[in-house]
C-alpha cells in the first residue's frame, strides 16, 4: 500500500509539475508582455505629454506640429465652455441666495417693525403721567342762561354765571 502511494504522489508531481510549470511559464510570458505593452504605451503617453506642454519639439514636422495645436485648440474650447457652464451654475445658486436672503431680510424687517410698534406702545402708556381730574381741566368762565321755551324765541328768563 505504501508503495503504491509513494508511485501515485511521484505520479502527481511529475504530471502536475510540469503542467502546472509550463501554464505557469506561459503566465510568466504573458505578463511580461503585457508589462513591455504598457510600458510602451506609458512612454507614448509621456512624450505626447511633453510635446502639449511645448517641450522637445524641435524635431517635430509642421504637421504634427499643426495637430497639437488644432488639440490644444480643442481642449481650450473644452475647458472654457466647462468654466462658462460651472460660472453660470455659481451665479444661478448665488442669485437663489439672494432670493432668500431677501425673503429673510423681509421677515425680520417684518418683525422689527412691529416689535419697535410694541414697544413705542408699551414705553408711550408707562410714561404717561396719572393726572388728577381737577389738574388735567382747565377753567374757563362761561356764561349760561337757561332758556324756556324754543331756543328761537329768545326768550331769556334766569341768566345765570358760573
Amino acid at each position: 500500500m505504501q508503495k503504491t502511494l509513494e508511485r501515485y504522489q511521484r505520479y502527481t508531481k511529475d504530471g502536475n509539475g510540469s503542467i502546472n510549470n509550463k501554464a505557469v511559464e506561459r503566465n510568466v510570458q504573458h505578463w511580461k508582455y503585457e508589462t513591455a505593452q504598457m510600458a510602451n504605451k506609458i512612454e507614448l503617453l509621456e512624450v505626447s505629454k511633453r510635446k502639449l506642454l511645448g517641450e522637445n519639439l524641435g524635431s517635430c514636422p509642421i504637421e504634427e506640429l499643426q495637430q497639437i495645436e488644432n488639440q490644444l485648440e480643442r481642449s481650450l474650447t473644452n475647458i472654457r465652455g466647462r468654466k462658462t457652464q460651472i460660472f453660470t451654475e455659481q451665479i444661478e445658486q448665488l442669485k437663489e441666495k439672494e432670493r432668500s436672503l431677501a425673503e429673510q431680510n423681509a421677515i425680520l424687517s417684518k418683525k422689527i417693525h412691529f416689535q419697535c410698534k410694541i414697544h413705542s406702545q408699551e414705553q408711550s402708556t408707562s410714561e404717561r403721567e396719572i393726572v388728577p381730574y381737577e389738574q388735567s381741566t382747565q377753567h374757563h368762565d362761561v356764561e349760561t342762561e337757561l332758556y324756556i321755551g324754543r331756543p328761537e324765541s329768545g326768550r331769556t328768563l334766569y341768566p345765570q354765571q358760573r
